[in-house]
């Protein structure tokens, strides 16, 4: 045997032996690791296959036995390249999807079934002989069909793993970058190796690829041990942000935009990564067309920002945190909500507790919320306090002459009537059936009723049409003001409106009284 065989030979075992070792090493701490560490076992053991099938391929002396060890090796050699194709992808974060992960392993098992069985249809090599000048074991091959397709899939799956990585470059962070640098040249060196021998400029009969892998499996051996491969990975990071729900956007301590998840980009579109390095307000005016509504000192406080400038307003809840950055630099974590639905739902929530469903004024709960505090503030600070009830005359015999249906456009009507009467902040409900009562802060019993007779004279005066008939309205009021020095409650006070009302109803209706301490 020559020393350049031999040569061959120690080089491809060594690539084996490295391959091997690393496929073991993983294996035995693979509960230490990430799910990509099986990917890396099952791509490091193919390489071992094929660098011990190849080596030992160059000891052989009769045609049977280089036939036998190059089936051998094409146990390894076809899947090493989607392997490798499908560990880069993991390490980069993609989703694995078996529609075409089967498809690329399966390419591999034809590759082989075609050698195992080459004799039989001449597809994979044409010919397959040993030297006649060199002699056992370099040989002399003729390529078939299938090993175009074989040697065009291989340089693609080596190709296409360089290239995604490659363009992960520049968002991986640099601390990460020396693990991406590795596994860039593990594909390149022996994409390029391989690339050369398909062109022939290689020694006839040696295939050169196991002589390369010795290099680039050294580089595996040392990013594992020192920068932690499978343990820290820079897509651990990716994977983690852009898994997120919530939108998040990172600025450094000049508050320019240096980082966004994909999160963030389905809530602005409009985002790019031509857009780092600006200033964070531009952005948002950019994104927005609005000015960011909050201060971006105000770390560790959640606020709640709205877009106007949406057909359907947007309603975000905004969290900024401090952010460390390596060498001690620092910088903002903004995280953005969508909170538009919940708020909707709060709001509709409210709406049905607070607000009555037919005339969409305040309902009697409500009413007895903010007449509380109104009423309570108003005895503490000894101003007057008014209560106007008022109930709509005849109402029932609207209902049975008209229909339900009328009568609820009739309490629709009294309800915008006295709207265009009273003042917004005014408190305005309905108390139940025909019912409603008004609180009239800082009000006397004599403005009080000035009040109530305006809203009497408005309604007398506009009839609610219906189908070219006019439906006349009139109503009863009763007025009851807090004493003067009295320590009186709420109840109290409507109870006294109460019989003021019953007393303008007892005197024919379409009135107001006020509540008279004699009154029986």
């Amino acid at each position: 045997m020559s020393s350049q065989l031999t040569a061959y030979i120690t080089l491809f075992s060594t690539s084996g032996v490295i391959n091997l070792y690393l496929c073991m090493y993983v294996f035995l701490r693979r509960h230490q690791y990430t799910n990509i560490a099986y990917y890396f076992i099952f791509y490091t053991a193919a390489i071992s296959i094929y660098c011990f099938g190849s080596a030992l391929g160059l000891t052989s002396t009769t045609l049977e036995q280089l036939k036998f060890w190059n089936v051998i090796l094409y146990i390894g050699m076809p899947i090493s390249a989607p392997l490798g194709l499908l560990f880069a992808m993991k390490y980069l974060g993609m989703k694995l999807k078996a529609a075409w992960v089967l498809p690329l392993l399966s390419i591999s098992v034809i590759s082989f079934v075609m050698v195992a069985t080459n004799d039989f249809h001449h597809l994979h090599y044409r010919v397959f002989e040993i030297d006649p000048d060199l002699g056992a074991p370099f040989v002399i091959q003729e390529i078939g069909s299938w090993y175009m397709i074989h040697g065009i899939f291989t340089f693609a799956s080596m190709f296409v793993a360089f290239f995604l990585m490659l363009s992960r470059w520049r968002e991986t962070a640099k601390v990460y970058r020396a693990q991406l640098l590795f596994l860039l040249i593990g594909q390149f060196v022996p994409m390029v190796t391989a690339f050369i021998y398909l062109l022939g400029l290689t020694p006839p009969g040696i295939d050169p690829v196991p002589m390369v892998l010795w290099f680039t499996s050294l580089l595996y051996v040392w990013s594992i041990n020192s920068t932690r491969m499978f343990s820290i990975m820079p897509i651990a990071k990716d994977a983690i942000f852009n898994s997120i729900n919530d939108g998040v956007i990172v600025l450094d301590e000049s508050h320019r935009l240096i980082e966004f998840n994909q999160a963030y980009k389905s809530m602005f579109p409009s985002i790019h990564k031509s857009m780092y390095g600006m200033d964070f307000k531009q952005v948002w005016i950019g994104l927005t067309g609005e000015v960011f509504p909050l201060k971006l000192d105000s770390a560790g406080i959640t606020n709640e920002v709205q877009l106007k400038a949406e057909e359907v307003p947007y309603i975000y809840q905004v969290r900024i945190s401090p952010l460390q950055h390596a060498n001690n630099r620092k910088g903002l974590l903004l995280i953005f909500t969508e909170v538009t639905e919940l708020k909707r739902l709060q709001l509709e929530l409210e709406n049905r507790a607070y607000y009555d469903e037919l005339t969409q004024i305040y309902n009697r709960r409500a009413f007895f919320e903010k007449c509380e505090h109104e009423f309570n503030v108003a005895q503490q600070t000894a101003s007057p306090y008014s209560i106007i009830l008022m109930d709509v005359d005849y109402f029932k015999k609207v209902n049975d002459t008209f229909g339900h249906d009328v009568g609820d456009q009739l309490l629709k009507h009294v309800v915008h009537v006295c709207q265009q009467q009273l003042k917004e902040e005014i408190l305005f409900a309905r108390y139940g059936g025909e019912e409603f009562v008004i609180g009239l802060n800082n009000c006397t019993g004599a403005e009080a009723e000035a009040v109530a007779n305006q809203l009497r004279l408005q309604l007398e005066s506009k009839p609610l049409l219906m189908n070219d008939a006019a439906i006349s309205v009139t109503i009863s009021c009763g007025v009851a003001e807090t004493g003067e020095g009295a320590k009186e409650t709420l109840h109290q006070l409507l109870k006294k409106a109460d019989q003021a009302l019953y007393a303008a109803k007892r005197q024919g209706r379409n009135q107001v009284q006020m509540y008279a301490e004699n009154a029986s």
